[in-house]
């Protein structure tokens, strides 16, 4: 029984992709947003899991890339399809958030692939860059309305889509150990993250999110990741 626990979470996080998408699709962001964190902590738990009971599997790890997929390519590219849409009098324009799903597949398929990501990420992982969409609904006012421009948007997809497909070094919060030797970079960003959530509570996601990045390039600056 112990080698399906991985697979079942990882159809979890499937499950809550498709329920976000759903809320998207009804216009409610906020729900759908909640569903995408229950998809990463599903996400990071299947292969926690996997590693600690020593079930990893050729299957698992496809079945996690398509789950990922869902949750963490299309539901985001919905997200912003309907944030461009909601601002803009273009009816081509929203089409453009799809960029989202192209890049956040490739970003995964590469990641299959790819032997060097074991201790860290090439390039921004799909849920950092699904939490940072889904949470622009719970900035402050006066920041989101300034967010809510179609021109903005664009560049975010485009940036953040980029990001995805991109060679720099991203901290991958997989714990071989719990010394401080090896873990520098995570034992140092983990606090930081937590008193933003305390100070800003949801509204705090996106600027994590960008802090993560910066701080990554930092690191790697250190020779802390990669």
């Amino acid at each position: 029984m112990t080698r399906h626990i991985p697979n079942f979470l990882t159809c979890c996080n499937l499950l809550c992709g498709c329920v976000g998408i759903v809320f998207c699709l009804e216009n409610r962001a906020v729900p759908a947003a909640y569903f995408v964190w229950a998809g990463g902590f599903f996400d990071f738990f299947d292969g926690f899991v996997a590693r600690l009971l020593k079930v990893s599997s050729p299957i698992g790890k496809e079945l996690d890339s398509l789950a990922d997929v869902v949750t963490f390519g299309l539901l985001p590219s919905l997200v912003m399809y309907k944030m461009i849409g909601a601002v803009t009098t273009n009816e081509w324009l929203p089409y453009f958030a799809f960029l989202i799903a192209v890049c956040s597949a490739l970003r995964l398929a590469v990641f299959n692939v790819d032997e060097t990501q074991h201790d860290s990420f090439k390039g921004l992982n799909t849920p950092a860059n699904t939490v940072f969409i889904t949470s622009l609904v719970f900035l402050p006012t006066s920041l989101n309305n300034w967010v809510q421009q179609d021109w903005v948007l664009i560049l975010i997809t485009l940036v953040f889509s980029l990001l995805m497909v991109s060679r720099i070094d991203i901290i991958a919060f997989k714990f071989k150990n719990f010394s401080w030797a090896d873990n520098k970079a995570r034992f140092t960003f983990l606090p930081i993250a937590v008193l933003l959530i305390v100070l800003m509570g949801k509204a705090a996601l996106p600027f994590i999110i960008l802090f993560y990045i910066l701080f990554s390039l930092m690191s790697k600056a250190l020779k802390w990741v990669g």
